[in-house]
């Protein structure tokens, strides 16, 4: 891969560069079969919170009273327009500040950001991290406390100055992992807004190389063992931490994702005087030694940020098994600072986007998962014991059994259970190979699984599938077939969709579910097919890759976008990317807020009051959010001029 700049890639074209998936994934067909045999509206893009034609509610129109009247009351705010400039933009009667920034202290004793050359290793650890992504505030004893994603680093950004953009030194890369990981900050109102609470006990970074502890059946087993850790039961740091979650007992999930990118091997690297191809077959002849598992994930001899020419613990000449020890969901307790994060391994290695938890009848927890890359799976995780407030929680993450989603054209799916009886694999296997687990039980490949958010006011979760171009070229890693159909009911997919899902007897631990799509996002104005959307889709709420998804207590579904803001071609009049609000029992779906040129819209957090809302803008093009320097990631507070409750 030395002929290609895997530098300035997203994770997503590293990973077709890497290791091509196919265009066309089960679901599309599955989609394109229902479509046939049911008719677009009345089959598989249904309204109303129950929907339709499964048999579970009357299909609610959206010109019926009841619709109309929902239409007027639930939308609070005069929808925005799109935008191409480098700022941010909310309606009328809303204002917004930033709140934390790349390389804001959380301590005192941290020096402060230089907008020119950025920060040292040593600030870094004790401030805010960089590219913001998934996000939850805890009311601790009164304390508002929020935990922030740091996705990944910037290297042209966090770096700058350096040659060709690569780290040159140890100190270069243990500034990249100090930028990453989490943060965890009180925060508080005041007079100017909503500020950090600077050396607040609360106050904490969770880097690339902090201490944590595995769970589950992964634990010692040989995969998980290297020099320093022998045992395979501890590991410093975590990686790609992307979407997040929740649990009912006030704990935060942080989900690793494009782990793979972190790890390359020494004897790949270039010598002076070597030609390209020589570059080339060297690479090749190492990456022929690799295990065979590595090709699944993704796991080269090439890393995106050049750990391993200076840190031993990710060249996998040194330390082959250090990748299995990354790509799980990792739990963080907001309120206890001295208690190691845990590593679930329980809950399936993969690309996790976030982790949706919610609760079964009988109270067992439930916690849905995407894996997001072209043709892999959507996962469920069932506890074995059932949550009790103020009881023991140690087993809920760890005893259980993990599923993966199908999908069938009548609009029915099963969860297919992972277990050593359905795949012939060992529960630690499936846990560190889980992919291969989901393959060999024939799920549904989909267009990249990323945000699940499940309705806290109607038993259904949807799962955003942000996009897919390649659909029907070739198989994913594992040889699964990416057909057009089922919930990814286009071919060459560059505007993406919502699924949606009704689990039987309302009870999310149930085996089956009914599903449907929620919207099909497209642009009426360059297409008058497909690829002009469903019929909730219009010139005035067009919007392209969605990814990131919330609920608020109202049941009304914030959509994030990271897609394409070249405001041309395909994507001509959708702007930089959004934040938008859509209403599940009517289908109507209005922007909200743009972001800055170059940016991504991620993560989404509601105050204890319900009168703030914090978002995420990553990696945002110009000087934003200042007048000049260096462009920083930050969370941003959204407020009502007037002081209501937003969300």
């Amino acid at each position: 891969m030395k002929d290609l700049d895997i530098r300035h890639m997203s994770f997503d074209e590293y990973d077709e560069a890497r290791n091509p998936r196919p265009e066309v994934q089960d679901f599309d067909r599955v989609v394109e079969r229902a479509l046939s045999r049911r008719g677009f509206l009345r089959g598989v893009l249904a309204f109303g919170s129950a929907a339709t034609a499964m048999g579970l509610s009357p299909l609610m129109n959206s010109g019926s009273a009841r619709a109309q009247t929902a239409a007027t009351t639930r939308f609070a705010f005069k929808p925005i327009p799109i935008a191409t400039d480098y700022e941010v933009h909310v309606p009328e009667g809303y204002s917004w500040q930033p709140v934390a920034k790349w390389g804001q202290p959380l301590f005192s004793d941290v020096a402060e950001f230089n907008p020119e050359t950025g920060t040292t290793a040593t600030a870094q650890e004790r401030a805010f991290g960089e590219n913001t992504d998934g996000m939850e505030l805890f009311n601790i004893a009164g304390r508002q406390v929020i935990c922030v994603n740091h996705e990944y680093a910037n290297l042209d950004i966090n770096l700058p100055g350096r040659p060709e953009g690569q780290p040159q030194s140890a100190e270069d890369v243990l500034l990249l992992q100090n930028a990453q990981g989490v943060s965890v900050f009180e925060i508080a109102e005041g007079a100017s807004g909503w500020q950090v609470v600077t050396d607040s006990p609360l106050n904490r970074r969770i880097t690339h190389l902090t201490p944590m502890q595995f769970t589950g059946p992964a634990v010692g087993h040989d995969l998980l063992k290297t020099a320093n850790d022998p045992d395979g039961s501890t590991v410093l740091g975590t990686l790609n931490n992307c979407g997040s979650g929740r649990t009912p007992w006030g704990t935060y999930l942080t989900c690793e994702e494009n782990f793979n990118g972190y790890f390359g091997h020494s004897a790949a690297l270039p010598a002076d005087g070597e030609s390209e191809d020589q570059i080339k077959a060297k690479a090749e002849a190492v990456a022929a030694t690799l295990p065979a598992a590595f090709a699944r994930y993704g796991i080269g001899v090439d890393s995106v940020y050049m750990y391993h020419a200076f840190d031993a613990r990710f060249d996998l000449a040194a330390n082959v098994n250090e990748p299995n020890r990354f790509g799980y969901i990792v739990e963080i307790d907001p309120a206890n600072p001295q208690v190691m994060p845990k590593k679930h391994s329980a809950l399936g290695r993969f690309k996790h986007e976030n982790a949706a938890c919610t609760l079964a009848r009988d109270g067992r927890v439930i916690v849905y998962m995407g894996d997001d890359e072209r043709g892999e799976f959507l996962y469920k995780w069932v506890s074995r014991d059932a949550y009790v407030p103020g009881g023991d929680t140690s087993t809920l993450l760890v005893e259980g059994v993990l599923y993966a989603a199908t999908f069938a054209d009548d609009q029915t799916g099963v969860w297919m259970p992972l277990t050593p009886e359905t795949t012939g694999m060992t529960a630690a296997e499936i846990a560190i190979h889980t992919r291969m687990a989901a393959s060999k039980v024939g799920a549904t490949t989909m267009d990249r699984p990323e945000w699940v958010a499940v309705n806290p006011v109607a038993i259904e979760a949807y799962c955003a599938l942000t996009n897919n171009s390649r659909r029907g070229v070739k198989p994913n890693a594992g040889g699964d077939e990416t057909p057009v159909g089922g919930p990814n009911p286009r071919a060459e997919n560059n505007y993406g969709q919502i699924v949606r899902w009704y689990p039987a007897g309302d009870d999310h631990a149930a085996p089956d579910f009914a599903w449907d799509l929620f919207v099909m996002a497209g642009n009426p104005s360059v297409h008058k097919d497909a690829y002009a959307g469903s019929t909730n889709i219009n010139e005035g709420n067009m919007f392209n890759s969605p990814d990131g998804m919330m609920f608020d207590a109202n049941g009304m579904l914030w959509i994030q976008t990271d897609g394409d803001d070249s405001n041309e071609g395909d994507f001509a009049g959708q702007g930089n990317n959004q934040m938008l609000v859509g209403d599940p029992v009517t289908g109507r779906i209005e922007r909200f807020l743009t972001g800055p040129k170059d940016s991504e819209i991620t993560g989404f957090t509601v105050s204890s009051d319900r009168r703030t809302i914090f978002v995420g803008i990553q990696h945002p093009g110009g000087s934003w959010p200042e007048a000049s320097g260096l462009p920083r990631s930050a969370v941003i507070a959204i407020r009502r001029d007037d002081g209501a409750v937003i969300a």
